[in-house]
């Protein structure tokens, strides 16, 4: 992309500011779980900033960090990237309802077309004891996850009505999909 994504133009502002202002509807608090020596956008004061307790290991390790640095009485927590622009606050509260809604799951994640959305889905601050063991034996692929924890599987047609296009799943990976989500918001 030729730039951190977290400071990415989108709109008048860098893409985490956007998602952040985005989830500051629905959450808090909030947690961004960025590299040791990462430069940020600024955020509002009340994100908490937490470093990755180990580098390089992706976002199951990211994911460990943020739920481990909640508060004791979250019982729920959303997972977003950075590069999730096009996110509305009624997929983050739908998400969010759905995995209260399933006391016995600890995670609730969207599967569209065969494919897991991990980043974009609500989690049991529980469920770090499964993400916790994925780390330990080097098993870093968020996707597994859903075959290790108890998981609310969120079919495509739940969340059709509030979101129909299915834009919160999109995360911007290249110039060309920047560019598509851009004009996706002006339209």
């Amino acid at each position: 992309m030729g730039a951190p994504k977290a400071w990415l133009p989108f709109g008048v502002e860098p893409m985490l500011q956007r998602v952040a202002r985005i989830l500051s509807e629905v959450l808090s608090p909030m947690i961004v779980v960025a590299a040791d020596q990462q430069e940020l956008p600024r955020l509002p004061r009340a994100v908490k900033i937490v470093r990755d307790s180990q580098p390089d290991r992706g976002p199951l390790q990211a994911i460990a960090d943020g739920l481990s640095a909640l508060d004791e009485d979250v019982s729920i927590a959303f997972i977003a990237g950075c590069d999730a622009p096009l996110l509305s606050v009624a997929f983050v509260q739908r998400m969010l309802n759905l995995l209260a809604a399933a006391p016995d799951k600890q995670i609730a994640v969207a599967q569209v077309d065969g494919q897991f959305h991990p980043l974009a889905a609500a989690y049991r601050p529980s469920a770090l004891g499964y993400i916790e063991a994925m780390l330990a034996g080097s098993r870093l692929k968020v996707t597994e996850l859903m075959a290790e924890a108890p998981t609310r599987i969120v079919a495509a047609d739940e969340l059709r009505d509030i979101d129909p296009d299915l834009r919160s799943l999109r995360n911007v990976n290249t110039p060309d999909e920047l560019s598509e989500a851009e004009k996706l918001t002006k339209g």
